[in-house]
Order: structure tokens, then C-alpha cells, then sequence
């Protein structure tokens, strides 16, 4: 019984790690941390996908996005440096206050990915 519930749990456990090896090694993602509000940062995987940024946690059973940023009206509002090279830019608009964190070159990525829509993008036509 005892090894049953040993292997199960060691089962479990190495599912929860090949998933976060898959979500990090996706392509279009990149690692980060976000904390809506003022809660504590979480550990994730963000990926871009038909204007919007889906954030999902790194450690947990479900593939779907927790978060989904639009980038329709998402503006920048600080940006800072953590340490660690991490960089924390603060998001306000379409979104409540969510702060992502991220390395250098992905926070380049994000900011591009945020200015490169067509300027025809975000026009409502009835």
C-alpha cells in the first residue's frame, strides 16, 4: 500500500515537472513572473497569441492560461529593474494593476510585441 501511494505521488510529481518543461520550452514562450494587485509574485510561462498575452503558471495540472492580457488599449505605466536581471514593467488600461517581470531581452520582445500592431488593428467599425 505504502509503495502504491509512494509511486503515485512520485508519478504526480514527475508530470508537474514535464509540464513546466513543456510550457518553457514551447515556441513564443518565455518565462516571467506577474502579480496582479498587490499580491505576491508568481512563477510562469507567458505566450503571445492573437493579441493577447497568456500567462501560465508555472507549477499546476491545467494548460490554460490563468491570464489573459489583451494588448488592445495595455499601456506601460513604470518600468524598473528588479536584480537578478530581472526587469518589472507595470501594466495599466484594459488590465487591473498587473506588473510582469521578465529578463532583458524578453522585456525587448514584449515591448515590440506591445508597439507592433497595425495601426488598423484597433479601429471598432460597426
Amino acid at each position: 500500500m505504502l509503495a502504491t501511494v509512494v509511486t503515485f505521488v512520485l508519478l504526480l510529481a514527475a508530470l508537474v515537472v514535464l509540464r513546466g518543461v513543456m510550457l518553457t520550452r514551447a515556441r513564443g514562450s518565455m518565462p516571467c513572473r506577474l502579480r496582479v494587485g498587490e499580491s505576491p509574485w508568481q512563477s510562469g510561462v507567458a505566450r503571445y497569441a492573437d493579441g493577447e498575452l497568456h500567462w501560465i503558471p508555472l507549477m499546476g495540472i491545467r494548460l490554460r492560461p490563468r491570464h489573459a492580457i489583451a494588448r488592445r488599449g495595455l499601456v506601460v505605466s513604470a518600468r524598473r529593474e528588479l536584480g537578478d536581471g530581472l526587469y518589472a514593467v507595470d501594466l495599466s488600461g484594459s488590465t487591473r494593476d498587473v506588473s510582469i517581470a521578465m529578463s532583458a531581452d524578453a522585456l525587448t520582445g514584449f515591448l515590440a510585441w506591445l508597439e507592433s500592431a497595425p495601426p488598423s488593428a484597433y479601429l471598432d467599425v460597426a
